[in-house]
């Protein structure tokens, strides 16, 4: 049957009707039961769930894109009839996390580097690098990883293991010298085993992903960031004259140190990813007649950009953020009077019910504490505002995988989100005066 439905997308009569068809088909194999494993990214083919629902989940969120032969809702692939469907389950997961993986990371670069032989590293060297690929001997090391057995007869590579190991590390809070001893009993235990001999190897094939930080030397008293070529080579602020170094520390290590998360390559992982890349044009193809406010592509301020800057509204994958800044004490109860503050762009492209969920957030700094940087946060967001500027007025080139094309991507910062004490902070408003409200901010 046609399957053409699932390349399309889930806002389209096309995909509506090849869904209408999957579950017909779904629910006529199935022998007693009134529920199906639903395929969603949700539930992920764990969760059984009745018709109306697995309906309701995929029109939400997209149908896998691999998942083309209906192995485990009722169609036969007969070179493969016999195998057990728990099998079939994981490997079909285990292969789509990885070639997800592989191709968010590499690009389009990935297919070029496959059609080329790859006894020739004249020829792989050759392949252009548009911004929006990787260097080939970070992919070659990567694509390694990924094949590469961790045991014979084990169901894992070495790059599965490393993930696998890592999320569970994020997930329960483990030390890196906790997975060291681990990784050490592990390799002791299993001698043949492909094991990474630290933690600290382990993520710098993590890293081969692209999606690092930067550590970017301040001023202890928040006066200025040791930024530019000539502030590299200061050893004090030049406007306060504190030390940049910690006089506690017998090596050189910054007093105060700013990590900064890159944005045009975060923003470039959205459109090189299969899974994001067509909803980054959802705010111009999903339709809304009835008026209502669902979405801020809804609402006057969307509207009234889109008239000023009719050049960048003419193309819908240029990206619209919001920023939002708050402070936290990560030590909880063990200190009370410490401060970090984190700063998070979201993207509007999105639809609602993907772009306020944290998994879409975009970690732009961490700011040190102990202290709040108060108004003196204009320092420390140099770096974005600087790389804001670049991406509204040149815009970067990017891979879009779902319209397998490149093109200049420009982002916007539309707005802030803050509470009423960081508004003050961002906009420089004084919030503190009987005029502090920004609407009625006038004598009566």
């Amino acid at each position: 049957m046609d399957k053409s439905w699932i390349s399309k997308l889930h806002t389209t009569p096309e995909y509506e009707i090849g869904l209408d068809i999957f579950l017909d088909f779904a629910f006529k194999n199935v022998a007693v039961s009134d529920t199906i494993r639903c395929p969603c990214p949700m539930c992920r083919f764990l969760k059984p769930q009745t018709r109306s629902v697995v309906r309701d989940h995929l029109l939400c969120k997209p149908f896998p894109k691999n998942y083309v032969v209906w192995t485990l809702h009722g169609e036969r692939k007969l070179p493969e009839s016999s195998r057990n469907e728990d099998f079939v389950q994981d490997k079909f997961q285990s292969y789509n996390m990885m070639e997800t993986m592989l191709n968010d990371a590499f690009g389009n670069y990935r297919q070029d580097a496959a059609n080329l032989n790859e006894s020739d590293p004249i020829a792989l060297e050759d392949i252009p690098n548009e911004g929006t690929r990787a260097d080939s001997g970070d992919f070659r090391e990567f694509l390694n990883d990924g094949s590469q057995i961790l045991q014979e007869g084990s169901k894992y590579t070495k790059l599965e293991f490393i993930i696998k190991l890592y999320h569970i590390k994020v997930l329960c809070g483990l030390s890196d010298k906790a997975i060291t001893m681990i990784l050490d009993l592990l390799r002791d235990a299993f001698q043949q085993a492909k094991l990474p001999h630290s933690f600290y190897e382990a993520k710098k094939a993590i890293n081969k992903l692209g999606l690092n930080y930067t550590k970017i030397d301040a001023c202890p008293n928040d006066c200025m960031l040791f930024l530019g070529d000539d502030e590299k080579e200061l050893q004090e602020c030049k406007h306060c004259g504190a030390s940049r170094w910690n006089p506690k520390k017998k090596k050189k290590q910054a007093a105060k140190v700013l990590r900064y998360f890159p944005l045009k390559t975060r923003l470039q992982r959205l459109f090189m990813c299969s899974k994001t890349a067509e909803h980054m044009r959802w705010h111009a193809s999903g339709n809304n007649n009835d008026g209502l406010l669902r979405h801020p592509r809804d609402g006057e301020a969307w509207k009234n950009f889109n008239l000023i800057h009719p050049e960048f509204a003419s193309d819908h994958r240029n990206v619209r953020l919001g920023l939002a800044s708050d402070g936290f004490n990560p030590f909880g109860t063990m200190n009370s009077k410490y401060s970090v503050w984190l700063v998070f762009l979201i993207p509007y492209n999105f639809p609602p019910w993907m772009c306020m969920k944290h998994t879409s957030f975009i970690l732009s700094m961490i700011i040190p504490g102990k202290s709040s940087p108060g108004n003196n946060i204009d320092v420390y967001l140099q770096p974005l505002v600087n790389e804001l500027k670049e991406l509204w007025n040149d815009g970067v080139v990017t891979f879009d995988v779902s319209m397998n094309e490149s093109f200049r991507m420009r982002a916007a910062l539309m707005w802030t989100i803050s509470d009423f004490p960081a508004l003050g902070n961002l906009s420089g408003w004084n919030t503190h005066t009987g005029l502090a409200c920004p609407n009625y901010n006038f004598d009566s």
